[in-house]
Parts: structure tokens; sequence; C-alpha cells
């Protein structure tokens, strides 16, 4: 039997999914991409998952597409929404980088809220050096981390940066040794589940609403919803406001 692609491991409110082709760096095949919206679509109506893990198996997070399928059997529209489901999901996700984070794979990462990569972390977009144009959300997600201007450079160019360097232009959050970076991620997780999963899932969509609508709309629509506690805390306290 066909190993999985991309596994799953639940522990304490925390669900880790790997990228599991750690022999081809964990480049993203259609099998990739069917196991990982199976994965999301599960985790997306699972109230014990109060935050998300994105991690690749092996020497790197991903290098990025698997040339070896570009062709009729990549669905690059099923890709491309599945990479929307997670950005979509309604849980706090984590990217922790490795390794090599190329084109493909930046575009899986920056599908994740908050990116902690390791000194070791080479990233970049070289779909230019082969020849390819950006389908799975590269040209918004990128300029919306780093800026216009900087997404421009960096995709004109197909320049890998390191770890700091990304850092330094906003591409990651965090950048950490290698020895250090498992124990920074399980200490910010224990954070984002000692809060309210209810209140983490109601800003995350807050947020998205502030991206996607005008001013004066996504402010209407924070008025708009309920005030008081949500249902977990609620539950947790023994009342509402």
């Amino acid at each position: 039997m066909q190993a999985a692609f991309v596994t799953r491991r639940d522990a304490q409110g925390l669900a880790t999914l790997t990228l599991n082709r750690p022999d081809k760096l964990n480049a993203l095949s259609p099998q990739s991409f069917f196991d990982l919206r199976t994965h999301l679509d599960a985790i997306a109506s699972d109230d014990t998952i109060g935050c998300v893990l994105l991690q690749g198996a092996g020497r790197s997070f991903c290098a990025g597409h698997d040339l070896s399928t570009i062709s009729a059997d990549m669905d690059e529209t099923f890709a491309a929404e599945t990479i929307d489901a997670l950005a979509r999901l309604p849980q706090p996700t984590v990217a922790r980088i490795h390794g090599h984070c190329l084109t493909g794979g930046l575009e899986l990462a920056l599908g994740c809220d908050i990116l902690v990569a390791s000194e070791s972390a080479k990233l970049g977009d070289t779909h230019g050096q082969w020849g390819l144009v950006p389908a799975w959300g590269m040209s918004v997600r990128l300029p919306q981390r780093v800026g216009r201007s900087t997404a421009k450079e960096l995709m004109f160019t197909s320049r890998r940066i390191s770890a700091r360097q990304a850092l330094e232009i906003g591409l990651v959050d965090h950048c950490l040794p290698e020895t250090e970076i498992d124990a920074a991620i399980a200490s910010l997780v224990a954070e984002i589940l000692a809060n309210s999963a209810g209140t983490n899932r109601i800003v995350k969509a807050l947020l998205a609403a502030a991206d996607e609508r005008t001013h004066a709309a996504a402010l209407e629509f924070e008025r708009t919803l309920p005030f008081g506690l949500p249902a977990d805390m609620a539950q947790r306290m023994g009342r509402t406001l």
C-alpha cells in the first residue's frame, strides 16, 4: 500500500499535518493535494482542534511543484483551491519551514497564518526560472506578506533568500536555529491553545473580512457580531456577558 503523501497527527488540540515525500523533498503531486485537502476538510469542522501545524518530513519543508507531474494529471484549480482551503481554515495555522521552501512550497506556506523558519531554510519563487506561471496564489499572497515592490523583485529574479533575509522583509515571522525551532513552535502553539478557540476563530474571520472588504464594510461586519463569550469560554466559565 502506498504511504500517505500527507499525514495527520492530533495531540491536545493540535493537528500536525506532515508532507510525507522526504525522498522528493516533499515536492507537491496530485496525490499530495488530494491527501492534504482530505485532512483540511476534516479539520475545518473538527471543534476539538484549536491549532494546525504544517511541516515537512526529512530534509526540507517543500521543494515546490513535482515537475514530473506537470501534465493533464495535475488539476491546477484543485491545487489552488486546496491552498485556499488551508488559508480559510477557521483555526490558526503555523508553518514550520526548514530546508527548501520554493515556488509551490512557498505558495503552500503562504496559506498559513504564522511562518516559523529554521536558519537552514532557503525560500524563493522560481516560477520564472522554469518558465512557469503562478497558479496557486503567489501573485496575491506574496505581495500581501512583503509588499508589492519586494514581491516583484523576488518573482522577477527567482532569487532564493535565507531565512534571516526572509525575516528581515517580513516573509517569515520567526527565524531560529534548527536546535531551537521545535521548542519555540511548541511554546507558540501552547499560547494559542491557551486562548479561547472560539475567539481565535472569530478573530481570524474578522481579519479575513478586513482583507476582502472595504474599510467601512469590515468595520460594520465587526459590529454585527454578537458581543459576549464564545461558546467554548461560556461553557468554561459557566456564564455569558
